[in-house]
């Protein structure tokens, strides 16, 4: 029952979160989502309901683990963000802690210029 409540708990943040977070064509919301192996960025435009850019870790080969592969998304997603001619995001982290892999790309688009 652990992972039920695991479940839940990881729901309940997700969707406290997203009661506050809403993305605009400005400032789009960087939505992260983690499974065990990839973790996947996209800049969202909600008014529009659009993804205006995305990336993930299986563009990413040469990581060396799943945290670097994490934050080399992170690089990825910032770079692309300002082809786009964007520069801050709101961060929606999906419910997840920030903490491991979802910090790694939080301060690997905050290093390569992106604001969050």
């Amino acid at each position: 029952m652990v992972v039920l409540e695991k479940r839940a708990q990881r729901e309940k943040r997700r969707l406290r979160a997203r009661r506050r977070l809403f993305g605009t064509p400005e400032r789009p919301r960087l939505s992260v989502y983690r499974s065990n192996v990839h973790i996947y960025a996209q800049l969202v435009d909600d008014e529009d309901g659009r993804t205006l850019a995305a990336a993930d870790s299986r563009e990413v080969g040469d990581a060396e683990g799943r945290k670097d592969a994490a934050q080399k998304v992170g690089e990825l997603i910032a770079q692309r963000a300002r082809d786009a001619g964007i520069e801050t995001v709101v961060f929606d982290r999906g419910g997840n802690k920030y903490h491991g892999r979802i910090a790694a790309l939080a301060e690997g688009a905050r290093s390569s210029g992106l604001k969050l």
